[in-house]
């Protein structure tokens, strides 16, 4: 019979191992992950002028900013699901904007909230206060939002919507922040601010004309990055009122570069380049400022890693703060978005960026009928074009075709405005580059060649606007945005 003190002894290390695996479970972290939409480093803590971002600046004095992250997509779609499953989205096939959404995964890859809700995390998305309850997906692979998830009749990617609260922790929360997307709303936030931007006070791209159509739209631009800022303001304070804020990892992401010229949808270093900045004083020391390279699907490795997750071996991204994390290049792919087809392929070290351009004869200004809808810029630029006021630089995206090989020198260039793909003085860096990228392009072999793009509804919208709302379309000419769902509705309601 067992004495009685070997009884106690036994009894009392059962307690303090339960109790110690309670209390291990409960100082994991919270984790949330704000992801801004169609934004390139276009805050005040950044350096853009005419912004004003309060909150965002704090998060960045009192966290780690990275002046090097990159996404591997200029794309919503192909980003995002990169970004879901920490893999590149080529290799997963999920490369094409919109595409095989009727289509599994591939049984060895998972969506990382599946790592995380086998860790013990409640995995939430959206949030109740912010514009559209922030609850967007847009994968290119079978999802259903919440539900469970085993990849093969069970497709859910989350457990609830849109508050987080003590009873959840440790969670996980994506909070998509909708306003700096193209939107209706645009004019509505701008006559609400309290404070609109000026758009004398805006500085634009060197390769974007300076017009007052083009400015005000900037200024607009600006005017939905102070809205989210405020959203963001008022989660942190929400996580204060609920005694959460301690110990919660808070990451602020863009999930693709600017919508305008040279940005969403394009290699150039406005579709590719996003802010991000990761808030955790308990644990990251303030102020920090990093430029080495970083990959968007990085940033989903780092989640796992702050949920003491082993990182799966299929996944292409890396833990950012793990002593070892180091990354010479982000591979980047442009492919399908909508009804233009186009392949381009690039590399960019932070330094130097190369882009291989394998559909040359597809222009930048490929007339997409999604985006007639929602660059003002595009429009002016055009009338002025055909009066010959575009210098040089502002040429460059109506060129009749895209050169095959782009390369740029970032530091001496950031806005890539001299392709050095044909000067002889660079001959060395442009082969490493091109052998890089080859060499990318083989890891990255997609892993079926399955292929089911969806019809764009804007090609109908923009038709029908054409021919029943003639006086809209000169408006749209003119660089006034004449408002997209406005124009589908009008589209499906002339089908009834």
């Amino acid at each position: 019979m067992m004495k009685k003190n070997t009884i106690k002894k036994t009894f009392a290390a059962s307690i303090y191992l339960l109790f110690g695996c309670m209390l291990f479970a409960q100082e994991k972290p919270n984790i949330i992950w704000l992801m801004a939409e169609d934004m390139s480093l276009d805050l005040e803590c950044y350096g853009m002028k005419g912004v004003k971002t309060p909150n965002l600046n704090k998060m960045a004095e009192e966290g780690v900013k990275f002046e090097n992250c990159f996404v591997t997509n200029p794309i919503c779609s192909p980003s995002r699901s990169a970004m879901l499953t920490g893999t590149h989205q080529v290799k997963i096939n999920a490369h094409h904007h919109r595409s095989n959404r009727d289509v599994p995964l591939d049984e060895r890859f998972k969506p990382f909230t599946y790592w995380l809700r086998k860790a013990g995390y409640t995995t939430i998305l959206g949030h109740h206060g912010v514009m559209g309850k922030g609850r967007k997906i847009d994968a290119n692979f079978k999802h259903e939002a919440i539900g469970p998830w085993d990849g093969k009749t069970q497709f859910g990617l989350f457990d609830k919507y849109d508050t987080f609260e003590k009873e959840d922790q440790p969670f996980f929360a994506q909070i998509q922040l909708v306003a700096s997307h193209r939107g209706d709303w645009w004019d509505e936030v701008r006559e609400n601010s309290k404070h609109p931007v000026d758009p004398a006070d805006v500085e634009l791209p060197k390769f974007m004309a300076d017009d007052p159509v083009i400015r005000l739209d900037w200024a607009k631009y600006l005017d939905q990055i102070e809205f989210l800022d405020h959203e963001v303001g008022m989660i942190f304070q929400e996580l204060e009122d609920k005694g959460m804020a301690d110990n919660t990892v808070v990451i602020f992401i863009g999930d693709n570069g600017r919508c305008n010229i040279r940005g969403k949808g394009y290699l150039q270093d406005p579709g590719l380049h996003i802010p991000l900045i990761v808030y955790y004083p308990k644990d990251l020391k303030a102020g920090q400022v990093r430029r080495d390279v970083v990959s968007a699907t990085d940033i989903t490795a780092t989640v796992l890693d702050f949920a003491d997750v082993k990182i799966p071996d299929y996944m292409t991204g890396k833990p950012i703060f793990d002593k070892n994390f180091k990354r010479e290049y982000v591979y980047g792919a442009r492919d399908l978005w909508d009804e233009i087809e186009e392949k381009s392929r690039a590399i960019t070290s932070g330094e130097w960026k190369y882009i291989r351009n394998d559909m040359p004869e597809v222009p930048f200004d490929a007339h997409q009928a999604y985006l007639e809808f929602y660059r003002p810029a595009v429009h002016r630029m055009r009338a002025l074009k055909a009066e010959g006021k575009l210098n040089e630089s502002q040429k460059l995206f109506f060129a009749p075709r895209k050169d095959k090989e782009e390369l740029y020198d970032l530091k001496n260039d950031p806005q890539e405005l001299h392709n050095l793909a044909e000067d002889p003085k660079y001959d060395k860096v442009l082969q490493k580059m091109r052998q890089k990228t080859l060499e990318f392009d083989r890891q990255m072999e997609p892993v079926s060649s399955v292929y089911h793009p969806v019809h764009a509804i804007s090609v109908d919208a923009l038709e029908w606007v054409k021919k029943e709302r003639p006086e809209d379309y000169q408006r749209m000419l003119a660089g006034e945005e004449i408002g997209f769902k406005k124009a589908v509705e009008g589209y499906k309601a002339s089908l009834k």
